[in-house]
């Protein structure tokens, strides 16, 4: 047993609190009065629940950290189309049951108010980890073609650059879909420019989106994503496990993005960093355990 196992013991039962504490520290209780006892289970319980905060704290998670603790959204930016940055417009990005969740409940009609829900510093070389899953129906008025579409921005720019007729932040988005119960392929982990472009395949991709080679995932299972970013040079997605596109040189320039301010968008401007969004555009989508381990820069 270790000391962090002692975790989720019930502190009203001193009794087994006693025996574990015996266990794990080697010590005996015997000839202590009963009021010693009590004074002693809460002092090692205490130093037990403080000590196994500190090592998760300082990350004995082989250098992954977590974005979302999942009881809120405090580390997190909203910023939706129509209106001004930090307006978390109908409660669309909320917790529940330790998920985010992107929901459309106190929408009238959609209103092309696509949102980004963004965590609150850049990021350059790093490794991502989330799981998401589609549910519900698209909401009314959203544009058909995000049907059981979401999606993770990076390397976005900062949310409090961004106009309040701004659309879509000038970033690069790592596409998640849903297949649509048809039989027809439908990838998910594609890649989508909003203000940007990528190269692949040895050249400036000449579509907006590219489309990974990804499996179809029907219904509203959890999907496992990932993101391998390194700075201005390779990207990688990975789908439960298999790598389904690769591509390079992030930068400014392209079209779809809207109402941004002239001054942030220089076109031809490699991206280096920026900031990491989930994405909300008229489907209900489903977000948990997100996790970022920093990579280490190549030495110039």
């Amino acid at each position: 047993m270790t000391d962090c196992e002692l975790q989720n013991i019930d502190t009203e039962d001193i009794g087994d609190v006693l025996v574990k504490v015996e266990k794990s520290f080697n010590i005996n209780f015997q000839g202590i009065n009963s009021m010693r006892k009590i004074i002693y289970s809460i002092l090692a319980t205490s130093f037990i629940f403080t000590g196994c905060a500190g090592i998760k704290g300082q990350g004995d998670n082989n250098g992954w950290k977590s974005l979302f603790d999942g009881r809120d959204i405090n580390d997190w930016f909203v910023k939706i189309h129509h209106h001004n940055f930090g307006v978390n417009y109908g409660n669309t990005f909320r917790v529940e049951d330790g998920i985010i969740k992107v929901r459309y409940d106190q929408y009238d009609d959609f209103n092309d108010q696509f949102g980004h829900l963004y965590y609150k510093t850049p990021f350059s070389y790093y490794h991502l980890k989330f799981e998401y899953r589609f549910v519900g129906e698209l909401h009314k008025g959203a544009p058909s073609y995000t049907l059981r579409n979401s999606g993770v921005m990076f390397h976005s720019q900062d949310p409090r650059t961004m106009l309040k007729e701004q659309d879509w932040p000038i970033s690069v988005e790592m596409q998640l879909l849903g297949g649509l119960s048809d039989g027809q392929p439908r990838p998910t982990g594609n890649m989508c420019s909003p203000g940007t472009n990528v190269v692949y395949q040895g050249k400036i991709a000449s579509s907006h989106c590219l489309n990974s080679t990804s499996k179809t995932y029907d219904g509203d299972q959890w999907v496992k994503g990932e993101l391998i970013v390194l700075g201005d040079s390779l990207i990688k997605h990975i789908i439960n496990g298999d790598t389904v596109l690769e591509y390079s040189k992030p930068q400014i320039g392209g079209g779809t993005a809207n109402g941004y301010d002239p001054q942030i968008k220089i076109d031809g401007k490699l991206l280096s960093s920026g900031f990491i969004a989930l994405q909300s555009e008229g489907q209900p989508v489903d977000f948990k355990n997100i996790w970022i381990k920093e990579l280490p820069k190549p030495k110039k």
